[in-house]
């Protein structure tokens, strides 16, 4: 079983997360934003990974601190749960549909930290979540996995249904990228030798 427990403390979040990849989507997850919640959970059962997550945030401030430490949290423990990276598929990429929103998303665990994503918003807010912070989720996110994300909004007018094809789309890629090919013999995917 790939998995990883980590926790993180500063003076403004306090993080405690476990996190299986070879698993069957089930999630305990409260951050104190409403939003995060749902879209980790969307996350996690659509990626077939076990999520448990609490964080204690300075939400009173705003979601901020919350989202890119738990996101920071979250890459972390998604580094430590593939290890070497032997044997994985490493690639992966989808369209994914939520109603009128269609997400592009595509994924390699590289062992490079980078997003770049292309998301317009047409409101600031998801009730009273900052819609800026999807993409400050994803940019710590996949700085701290090691992983190369990129996130294209085709089309979409809904925040909501935007923001949710992204964590979705996100979730599915990984299951995929991160399945172990039995092809490859316990091989690291690329002709360096290691990711």
């Amino acid at each position: 079983m790939r998995t990883a427990t980590l926790s993180r403390k500063t003076q403004e979040t306090e993080i405690d997360l476990a996190l299986c990849l070879d698993a069957c989507g089930k999630s305990e997850i409260e951050t104190g934003v409403g939003f995060l919640d749902h879209m980790l959970t969307l996350w996690a059962k659509h990626g077939r990974m076990d999520l448990t997550l609490h964080c204690k945030g300075d939400v009173w401030v705003d979601d901020h601190h919350t989202v890119e430490d738990i996101a920071i949290v979250l890459g972390d423990a998604l580094a430590a749960a593939l290890g070497e990276k032997r044997g994985v598929v490493r690639y992966a990429d989808m369209h994914l549909a939520m109603d009128e929103a269609l997400v592009l998303c595509s994924v390699d665990l590289s062992g490079r930290g980078g997003y770049y994503g292309a998301l317009s918003f047409p409101t600031e807010k998801i009730g009273t979540f900052d819609t800026q912070l999807v993409d400050e989720f994803m940019q710590a996110f996949a700085a701290h996995a090691k992983l190369t994300l990129h996130l294209r909004q085709i089309c979409g007018k809904n925040s909501h249904h935007i923001a949710e094809a992204c964590f979705k789309a996100l979730g599915r890629v990984l299951a995929q990228a991160c399945r172990i090919d039995p092809a490859l013999g316990g091989e690291i995917p690329s002709t360096k030798g290691t990711l």
